[in-house]
């Protein structure tokens, strides 16, 4: 573990990548190991000075503002991959499929979570500060549920993410995935539109439903490939809810093969008998305009060995 001292006061100046973020947000980042109660109550003592004067958490920094940091001591455990996850911190760096300098993508392993978190101490996000200690600014711009597999974008500037986060907003980015259903899809059903209510159980284990209370959902379907009791289909959210995919192929009658939550026992076990051990559910292809240079950007993650295993076994048990 290695340690960081601000054991004297300290001021930092504010470059306009930074601007619009709000400060608690801001030391949270930079004071990675600190309770957030000490971040708060510093705040809020007026112990942190931005331009000599006191503010409140939710001010939003602007390019060139001078912080006054207080001493304190902060411990960077956050960036250090525990010892038994150094081989999936190496494994993850040839799952890179693009980087520049304000973008990192990156194919997820099924089984990994994009960050720590609910009994998790290690993720993705820890997995790529790992790998890249000297970079200032590593965050998610979405998300992928741990079991599934496939494209995830992460910034690494401030103004790429919110760049990035404006094209999900107004639902310009592109998100194609693979998933493997129970049964025949219908050749005439193109989409599934069904509100999505998110429940969060005693355990802190999150249900989705289909409820009328829910927020409106949307995803788009289109057949790939059709087996004696399954379809390869390709799905494309058009809203972000989450387990969405799951939750819709659900409703629809046609839950994912090894879905644990959201399925169809004698169905799972069918595909367990041919060796998936998995969510069958890979965010395929990624599509958006580069922050920077405007371009349209496309990337395409390749399925794992037991995703296309599967699918052989499938066309060879209906050969």
């Amino acid at each position: 573990m290695t340690d960081t001292n601000f054991e004297k006061v300290q001021f930092i100046t504010i470059d306009p990548d930074h601007e619009g973020q709000r400060i608690d947000n801001f030391l949270r980042t930079l004071l990675k190991g600190v309770p957030k109660s000490l971040i708060y109550r510093i705040l809020r003592k007026g112990e942190v000075r931005v331009n000599k004067k006191r503010v409140k958490p939710e001010y939003k920094l602007m390019g060139g503002d001078e912080i006054r940091l207080p001493p304190i001591r902060v411990s960077e455990t956050t960036n250090q991959a525990p010892s038994t996850k150094l081989d999936k911190v190496a494994t993850l760096e040839s799952h890179i499929l693009f980087e520049d300098d304000v973008l990192i993508v990156v194919n997820k392993p099924s089984g990994m979570a994009v960050h720590g978190g609910s009994g998790l101490s290690f993720g993705v996000i820890e997995a790529l500060r790992a790998l890249r200690p000297t970079a200032k600014f590593l965050e998610l711009v979405h998300r992928l549920d741990r079991d599934t597999s496939g494209c995830l974008l992460i910034a690494k500037k401030r103004s790429a993410l919110k760049h990035l986060h404006e094209q999900l907003r107004n639902k310009t980015v592109d998100k194609r995935y693979q998933a493997l259903v129970h049964g025949h899809w219908p050749e005439n059903r193109f989409k599934v539109k069904a509100p999505l209510l998110k429940n969060i159980v005693k355990s802190g284990e999150r249900i989705v439903s289909v409820s009328t209370d829910g927020k409106e959902s949307e995803t788009r379907y289109r057949i790939l490939e059709t087996f004696s009791q399954a379809t390869l289909v390709e799905a494309s959210p058009i809203t972000g809810r989450t387990h969405q995919i799951r939750v819709h192929c659900q409703h629809a009658g046609h839950p994912i093969a090894c879905d644990s939550k959201y399925k169809d026992d004698e169905f799972n076990h069918y595909m367990a008998e041919i060796g998936l051990n998995r969510l069958f559910l890979h965010a395929h292809r990624i599509l958006y305009v580069h922050p920077v240079s405007g371009q349209q950007m496309s990337h395409t993650a390749n399925l794992d060995n037991t995703l296309t295993q599967t699918l052989a076994k499938l066309r060879k048990n209906d050969a």
